[in-house]
């Protein structure tokens, strides 16, 4: 099922019937009184619909947000740039049983930290792909040193024991992690992503156009950056709806440190889905000259997609999520974004003991 994007600037959506929300949009007028776009009315029905997305100003009456909760289904709220600024989420799961199981292990160090590798394994591995699929595409490879340095990497990391012996209480957040497994895990993950950051620039077929230097979070001093952004806080909101589903508390996770306001599994789980799903879509768009310069405001530095191109960046993201792959675990068919909630399951299944150790997801 999609999700439904409200991204039209004094939209109203309310209740229509039992199972539709109503869009209202209003006319667009320029300077001078101008006539720039006709009002017009637009039912959804719910039953295609998985979660929402409200990007900028965006009005929702009482009824449908109730609405959208009775349907189980997620509200997320952003700016029209894509800054997450929270979410309305139905009631929580009832597996309590789940969520202790949960806090145990993120209180248990090395139970902690062999997630953590775990998680760490799929997103380098995916990242590794990226760059094998790009060599494969040309006739001198570019990359084989990176490709052989990350090989090394994600082996470290396999072999890595996660037993830890700690004699002291770990702190919120980080602190106390020095001199542990998780902190050799987070200092592997850093030197892995700078190997795939420092060719990510050489992956795009017009670096002219799109220089990289490195990858620069808040603000976006780029419009490649401001594409990574704007993709992984999308990404984001996917991935904490199936953790929801799953009856996970998203604020306490194992790689991501578990500090106020973050969704930390969420992060966490989302990791290997970055480079296959954000990258992917990324590359799409600028490959195939489907975006140009003058798609992007540029504001004190900083690189925002404007309206029109985000909508089509919205839709290559979801085409993306709706794309068919062969589960490498489970070997059916199925849909990235059904992939998103069966890794959260399988983390379930890890942390409630019904399997033996958690697989991430890693593409070929």
């Amino acid at each position: 099922m999609p999700t439904l994007y409200l991204t039209e600037d004094r939209a109203l959506v309310r209740r229509d019937t039992e199972d539709c929300l109503l869009v209202q949009v209003p006319e667009q007028r320029g300077e001078g009184g101008s006539l720039l776009a006709a009002s017009y009315k637009k039912r959804i029905p719910l039953v295609k619909v998985h979660d929402v997305v409200v990007m900028g100003e965006v009005t929702m009456t009482a009824s449908a947000l109730h609405l959208l909760l009775e349907k189980n289904i997620e509200i997320h709220f952003m700016t029209s740039y894509g800054k997450f600024k929270g979410r309305l989420s139905p009631e929580m799961s009832k597996n309590s049983l789940l969520r202790m199981a949960q806090h145990r292990t993120h209180n248990d160090l090395s139970k902690r930290s062999e997630l953590a590798r775990r998680f760490v394994i799929g997103k380098l591995s995916n990242q590794r792909t990226m760059l094998q699929r790009s060599d494969r595409r040309r006739d001198t490879p570019l990359f084989s040193q990176e490709i052989e340095q990350m090989a090394i990497l994600i082996r470290q990391l396999a072999d890595l024991s996660t037993e830890a012996v700690v004699t002291r209480t770990l702190l919120n957040g980080d602190s106390g992690i020095e001199g542990t497994p998780l902190e050799t895990i987070l200092g592997l993950e850093g030197a892995g992503s700078a190997l795939y950051f420092s060719c990510f620039g050489k992956l795009l077929t017009d670096p002219q156009q799109w220089p990289f230097a490195g990858r620069v979070r808040r603000p976006p001093t780029d419009p490649v950056n401001a594409l990574l952004s704007f993709g992984y806080a999308l990404l984001t909101s996917q991935v904490a709806s199936a953790v929801q589903v799953a009856g996970f508390d998203q604020y306490i996770g194992y790689l991501h440190s578990s500090t106020y306001g973050r969704p930390a599994l969420a992060l966490d789980l989302m990791e290997e889905f970055r480079p296959i799903i954000v990258d992917s879509v990324l590359f799409t768009l600028l490959n195939n000259r489907m975006l140009t310069l003058s798609d992007f405001h540029v504001e004190l530095g900083a690189y925002r997609l404007k309206k029109e191109p985000r909508k089509l960046f919205l839709t290559k993201f979801e085409e993306r999520l709706n794309e068919e792959m062969t589960h490498p675990i489970f070997g059916y068919k199925t849909k990235y974004r059904r992939c998103i909630e069966l890794q959260a399951r399988l983390v379930a299944k890890y942390l409630t003991g019904e399997i033996n150790e958690y697989p991430p997801l890693i593409v070929r």
